[in-house]
């Protein structure tokens, strides 16, 4: 049997079982997707968004990239954003990373990773740049990374507030409230390292006043 006809069989077996549970669970899944939250997530595999916060299909909307980036770029994550934000009304953003992040490491070091990650790690070094006091004064190596990690979704977060998307909704629909959150891969834990509400304050440059 080849690997990939056994997510096949793994799915049918899935498909079953849910039915065995509630015979109307797919045709509720079909008619409606209410979510309360976005996750916005590492691509890492270790990370499942459902899996690691016990949540169903339907119940979280998800985006994930190379180290849960925000990048005022990103076509993808700012159509995802927009859909849930003013389609879906979700209530709660969640950027979560993850310790032992892949991207994060890369972008400590001086390795070229050809154009397009380089082009994607240089928005993490630029997070390392901003904080480089605090960092470099960290003098254990593992505890600079796991410190970058935070700092990274903390950045991701404010990259969030500054927005047109997020800032119209705080000002017509008070909501929603945005959370950093870290996963821990050795003990499976999610840490909350900031919180953003409808009336936090952010830096002038970066508001609209005309929305």
């Amino acid at each position: 049997m080849k690997v990939y006809e056994k997510l096949l069989l793994e799915n049918k077996a899935w498909a079953k079982e849910k039915l065995q549970l509630d015979p109307s669970y797919f045709n509720k899944l079909a008619h409606t997707q209410t979510p309360e939250f976005l996750w916005i997530g590492c691509s890492d595999s270790r990370v499942p968004a459902n899996e690691i916060t016990n949540t169903q299909p339907g119940e979280i909307f998800v985006h994930r990239n190379i180290a849960n980036m925000v990048i005022h770029t990103d076509v993808n994550l700012l159509s995802v954003l927009e859909y849930a934000v003013t389609h879906l009304k979700v209530k709660h953003i969640i950027v979560c990373g993850h310790y032992g992040c892949g991207g994060v490491k890369a972008a400590m070091g001086n390795h070229d990773f050809k154009q397009v990650l380089n082009m994607w790690l240089r928005h993490i070094k630029d997070v390392f740049h901003l904080h480089r006091k605090e960092l470099n004064s960290i003098e254990d190596e593992n505890k600079k990374f796991d410190r970058l990690v935070e700092l990274n979704v903390q950045e991701q977060v404010l990259h969030l507030a500054k927005t047109s998307i997020i800032q119209r909704a705080w000002k017509h629909e008070q909501s929603p409230l945005i959370h950093g959150w870290v996963y821990g891969l050795n003990d499976g834990i999610i840490k909350p390292v900031c919180e953003l509400y409808p009336d936090s304050d952010i830096e002038d440059l970066y508001k609209y006043d005309d929305i």
